[in-house]
């Protein structure tokens, strides 16, 4: 059990410093003209499909395991609006990781 904690501290802080030093933003790439009207939440239940663009424009689909376990480390970031990729510049940057109280 402390093994599988540590691993969770060690991902989440890769996941920190990564967001630091990149500004990614959440796109969705199955409905593309998206323009804030939805969260991101909502349209994962209606079964839209996401995708993680960097800041040279490369993309990667999120799969429902890659959906699933960011949801698990920073379920804020499913809370934003959701953007299409034609209205790329207008969407947010992805939130960084919350932090949680040392125990």
């Amino acid at each position: 059990m402390k093994l599988k904690m540590m691993l969770l501290l060690v991902l989440a802080s890769i996941f920190l410093l990564a967001s630091l030093v990149q500004a990614e933003k959440l796109l969705c790439v199955s409905s593309q003209t998206l323009k804030g009207e939805q969260t991101v939440n909502s349209c994962l239940a209606k079964g839209e499909r996401f995708g993680i663009v960097d800041q040279y424009g490369l993309v990667r689909i999120l799969t429902p395991e890659e959906v699933e376990l960011t949801r698990a480390f920073n379920p804020k970031a499913f809370d934003a609006r959701a953007y299409g990729v034609t209205y790329f510049k207008e969407a947010p940057y992805i939130p960084p990781l919350p932090v949680s109280p040392e125990q």
